[in-house]
């Protein structure tokens, strides 16, 4: 989880703030500032990450923010609605059952169709206009190729 106190993490969410704003300074770790950018309230920044693995999670994150013009806020939101679908409607029960987990394979899909959006959109140079496509798009695959999605993950966090 996040940590005020881990110098890396301080570093992420500055980053993520200038990225956003495009701005060259940095600014404090609470206030209406990131509220302003879509975050939940009173989280600091920290909604975006809150329970996800660290190593897992940030760097395609941070790929997808460096990218102009990426709904990050928006694309956030439906992909949580996507995974947690794919859970209600149990595709994701093998691979649950198989490792007697729920949270770490949630959070791991997550990561891996922000990581299967990040490909799409750089790779086909896809454009805000795509979003709505791009989504059903995601949906199929975490729905109908979880164990597709998390083996990419896989893979990439092991690069």
């Amino acid at each position: 989880a996040l940590d005020d106190q881990e110098i890396v993490h301080m570093r992420i969410l500055q980053t993520i703030y200038r990225q956003l704003t495009r701005s060259k300074l940095g600014c404090p770790r609470y206030g209406e500032h990131w509220e302003e950018l879509g975050f939940q309230e009173g989280v600091g920044g920290s909604g975006w990450c809150r329970g996800a693995e660290p190593g897992v999670f940030f760097f395609p994150v941070l790929m997808l923010l460096l990218l102009q013009n990426f709904p990050f806020c928006i694309m956030a939101v439906n992909i949580t609605r996507v995974v947690l679908q794919a859970l209600r409607e149990e595709r994701l029960s093998r691979v649950c059952n198989r490792r007697q987990e729920v949270i770490p394979v949630l959070n791991e899909l997550y990561a891996a169709t922000f990581l299967r959006l990040r490909v799409l959109w750089k790779g086909q140079h896809k454009t805000v206009a795509d979003a709505g496509p791009l989504l059903k798009e995601l949906e199929s695959s975490a729905k109908k190729k979880p164990k597709q999605l998390l083996k990419s993950l896989e893979a990439f966090v092991s690069r």
